[in-house]
């Protein structure tokens, strides 16, 4: 089974922002291959389960907070013994444009505080990202805009990069290497 995981943070009030954007590529997965409703798991998460281009695949959204992301990944990768190769992580990224997506298959959290969580949780660094692009604010705090949705500007390359992180997951389910779709979508 491979596992991917996007980041936010849980309820109504983050819906739509910069931060949430793991979870917003995993909706778009979701309603593309029609795998139904995230419901509730016992390791502090949300996930669905069904089969893409015959792959077994659990979507799985974090129910902490953004910077505790870890207290979920790691119980779930243990529970269901996930390999760090079936293992994807999906993020925002400050460094990064607007519409702008980027897999690495290692590397430190680069600040981002869900992915400090998790390197934590799992005792490793080793394991495959896909960072979307959020930009640095313009005007206010880094917290104000995580938190802030996009402005009507942004919002088309952001759907954009939801679409190619889409295909960058669909092409890892369908069995390509990591490494090599580094090359292809970087």
């Amino acid at each position: 089974m491979k596992m991917i995981v996007g980041l936010g943070n849980i309820g109504t009030r983050y819906d739509e922002t910069r931060h949430n954007t793991g979870f917003m590529v995993l909706d778009q997965l979701a309603r593309d291959y029609q795998l139904g409703a995230f419901s509730h798991l016992k390791q502090e998460a949300v996930a669905v389960t069904g089969v893409i281009a015959g792959e077994k695949v659990m979507l799985v959204k974090p129910t902490t907070f953004m910077n505790e992301s870890g207290r979920a990944v790691g119980p779930l990768v243990d529970y269901y013994d996930i390999d760090m190769d079936d293992l994807v992580i999906v993020s925002d990224d400050l460094d990064m444009p607007v519409g702008k997506v980027r897999l690495k298959t290692h590397g430190a959290s680069g600040g981002h505080n869900g992915l400090k969580s998790i390197i934590n949780a799992l005792g490793t660094k080793e394991f495959n990202r896909v960072k979307v692009g959020i930009d640095h604010p313009k005007h206010g705090t880094v917290v104000s805009h995580v938190l802030g949705k996009f402005d009507k500007d942004e919002r088309p390359a952001f759907d954009d990069a939801v679409e190619v992180a889409e295909h960058a997951l669909e092409d890892w389910i369908k069995g390509e290497d990591f490494s090599k779709l580094m090359n292809d979508y970087n």
